[in-house]
């Protein structure tokens, strides 16, 4: 894959980032109940600086359009603040086409959460960073990271706890059964009010590349050296011939490094230039009088429109 960085010191004498794939059959556990098998990749890299927190860990999807119209109003807002919607006012909302589905016994039920947003959540498990061989020692260090407060503190109020059913009145998205097969005791409705990874997602991007806020860490610096990011791949690109990468960052009181604003404000500048330089060739070339009352258009002498023709002389007309 791609690999890009950029960083104070130079990066010459670092070790090339390597990454590799395994399988294991095990997978994660999620909440504690539920063990899933997955593919992981082993992502090694090496940090030549000091990240000062906040240290910021996003993943980024390319050719995903979360800004197609149908995609984007495709949820209930309703249902997510934590208003009881009937299977019937479900049935037919703007969550279509994911609204529910008839279920073994024959019933209807609806999704919770309902709709192309929700179903499509990104689902990779991004593991902390792990600090290879620091100082020459023998034990690694986990750089602590966590997804607590990578969405927006507003977005909270957004999804209301508790969920207004029970277990037995609405069933998980069809992308949700990895880790919710069905809900019951053992498999409880989530609580999006605390879901900072769901959250973020649900805040769609404009673009069809984009970065979302995965780890963070406010408080520790990141040494430099060498590290590994586990990421445990549940999320498939291929289907839509996409790509997903990882990003390491950090800002500063100026925000963070961003050059597509950057080469926006070069083209709009150069732009302004060069018609600036051609209103001025213009002005000395052939000048015209400011505010010259003259090119006004009821001072012009301009032939009426609204001349009839054909009709016959009447007296009194002259020619």
């Amino acid at each position: 894959g791609k690999i890009s960085s950029a960083f104070k010191n130079s990066t010459d004498d670092a070790d090339a980032p390597t990454w590799c794939k395994t399988r294991e059959d095990s997978g994660l556990t999620f909440a504690g109940r539920r063990d899933i098998p997955s593919s992981v990749c082993h992502v090694s890299f090496d940090l030549p600086d000091t990240l000062q927190p906040p240290v910021l860990l996003y993943y980024q999807l390319t050719n995903f359009y979360q800004n197609h119209r149908r995609y984007v109003k495709s949820f209930d807002q309703e249902q997510l603040v934590g208003t009881f919607r009937s299977n019937s006012s479900i049935n037919g909302s703007d969550c279509d086409p994911l609204e529910g589905e008839v279920t073994d016994e024959g019933v209807w039920k609806a999704y919770y959460p309902c709709g192309l947003i929700a179903n499509s959540r990104f689902n990779d498990s991004i593991q902390a960073p792990v600090w290879l061989n620091p100082n020459n020692g023998a034990q690694n260090q986990t750089y602590n990271m966590t997804s607590n407060g990578t969405a927006w503190a507003s977005d909270a109020d957004l999804y209301g706890y508790p969920p207004p059913y029970t277990v037995n009145e609405v069933i998980p998205p069809p992308n949700w059964r990895q880790v919710y097969p069905t809900y019951n005791e053992t498999y409880p409705l989530p609580n999006l009010n605390v879901d900072d990874s769901f959250q973020v997602w649900m805040r769609t991007a404009g673009l069809p590349t984009f970065s979302k806020l995965a780890l963070r860490n406010d408080n520790e610096n990141m040494p430099p050296g060498r590290y590994q990011i586990d990421v445990y791949d549940y999320f498939p690109v291929l289907p839509y011939d996409g790509t997903k990468s990882l990003l390491l960052s950090t800002h500063t009181v100026m925000g963070g490094r961003n050059p597509f604003l950057g080469i926006a404000y070069i083209v709009v500048g150069g732009l302004c230039i060069l018609l600036g330089a051609m209103f001025t060739v213009t002005q000395l070339v052939k000048p015209r009088k400011l505010g010259d009352h003259s090119y006004l258009s009821w001072n012009t002498d301009q032939p009426s429109t609204a001349t009839t023709t054909g009709r016959a002389p009447r007296p009194g007309d002259t020619a």
